[in-house]
Formats: C-alpha cells, structure tokens, sequence
C-alpha cells in the first residue's frame, strides 16, 4: 500500500506485489481515514541499537560505546499502529523507547558509509518497548525486549526524507517524556548501515533501530503510547495487560 497526499484528502493505493523497486500498482485505492493500518513491514529482522544518543546512555548510567552496539528483536515482536501493547505477567517495569526506524531496501554486505543511503527504501516510527526487570536480571536484551507487541512500527514508511536532523519525540497519555533529535545520534545513519552490514547481511525489509534519546520511562496497563518524528509521522498504541 502507498499513501498518497495528507490530511483528509489522503489516500491508500494499493501495490500489487512489493514495495521494493518501482511498485506495480492495481488500481484500487482507498480514503485513508477508511482503512486500518498494519505494521508497514514485517521484518526478516529487526537489528536494534543501544546507547546511541549520550544523554540516554548518561541517564541508564553507561558510558558511550565506541562501536555501535547492536541486539536483535524478533519479527514476532512487530505490532503496527493502534494494536495494543502487551505487557507479560512476568514483568512489572517495561519502559517506552521512541526511536528512528531504518527499513532497507537492497540486499547488501560489506556496504561502505559513503553509499549507505542507496540501500534504504525509506524509514519509519519505532517504539523499542523494553522490560527493564528482565534486562538487569538477565545479563542481555533478548527476553526483555523480543515479547510479541514489543516492536510497534508505522505509520507508513516515508522514502523521500533526509532523516538525519528531525525531531523525535514520545508522549504518554498526552504527557511529553522524550523529544530530541536524530542529529544527536553518536553513530549517524549511515554509519549503522556500514557497521551492521559488515557484520551480518541486510536483506530486503530488514528494519535497524537506530537508538533512543533521554526521557525513556515507565508504561502500564490503561496508557497510551505516541511516538511522533518529524516529517513522517505519529505512532500511537495502547498499553494493556496480558489476558485483559
């Protein structure tokens, strides 16, 4: 599905096949305002980045890292916008984390900074929702950040934006928690690229996380989480309990 125009007047052209490429279009479309959207993509993975904005990492206690710090979520942990956050019984302390979302276009390794921005379709709005219990009692991120509904992603993948100066921001019941800027990230965009491609390789659709500033805080049951960067959108979801 592509979107097309804002406000009232926006519309929901649906693709054929992919949105890799020059989409096919079928000819059908839609008002916006009548459709539901799903997450804009369904990751083969999800490669996500720690303590990439210093204040964030000053706030948890952690220095910077030299080299960029990188984890993975599931693809089952990917919910799109208005789809609940579920929070687990296990836990009783999960934190919203506003972030810039990466989604690559290209199959790539090995991929130099320089033409990094070549292998990307476009990018998103991401919550990297995270258990803060699990991750200090585990030693690592795997639990406490890959439970289904922990990857909210959307509204829409934007192709055509210069993502390396927007404002970023996270509200909860209308409450500002986190706004900063993708300026601030210690590790641009296109050096993630580099690095996570030198290491592993991207394939169409993969999505990389490019890190949380300051501000990251509690949610519970009955909130509601709303993620906005500039030039792409709003993300908002409900926090529920499991079962509820």
């Amino acid at each position: 599905m592509s979107i097309e125009g804002e406000g009232d007047s926006a519309t929901a052209k649906e693709i054929a096949d992919h949105p890799f490429g020059n989409p096919t279009f079928t000819g059908r479309s839609w008002p916006l305002a009548d459709v539901r959207l799903l997450a804009p993509i369904l990751a083969t993975k999800v490669i996500a980045v720690g303590r990439n904005y210093a204040a964030h990492a000053a706030e948890s206690g952690n220095e910077v890292p030299e080299e960029p710090m990188i984890f993975l979520k599931p693809n089952t942990s990917i919910v799109g916008p208005g789809a609940p956050i579920v929070i687990p019984p296990s836990t009783s302390l999960v934190h919203h984390e506003a972030e810039l979302a990466v989604v690559i276009g290209r199959p790539c390794k090995d991929v130099p900074a320089s033409k990094a921005l070549d292998m990307v379709l476009g990018y998103t709005v991401a919550n990297d929702v995270s258990a803060r219990d699990h991750q200090r009692k585990d030693g690592q991120w795997g639990r406490a950040k890959g439970f289904d509904t922990f990857c909210p992603l959307g509204p829409w993948i934007e192709t055509a934006l210069d993502a390396s100066d927007l404002e970023i921001s996270a509200e909860v019941d209308g409450e500002l928690r986190q706004r900063s800027r993708t300026s601030k990230m210690v590790h641009d965009v296109p050096k993630l690229i580099e690095w996570i491609s030198g290491v592993m390789t991207l394939l169409p659709g993969d999505v990389i996380l490019t890190g949380t500033p300051e501000g990251v805080g509690p949610i519970q049951p009955g909130n509601t989480v709303s993620v906005t960067i500039e030039k792409i959108g709003t993300l908002t979801n409900p926090v529920v309990a499991k079962g509820s």
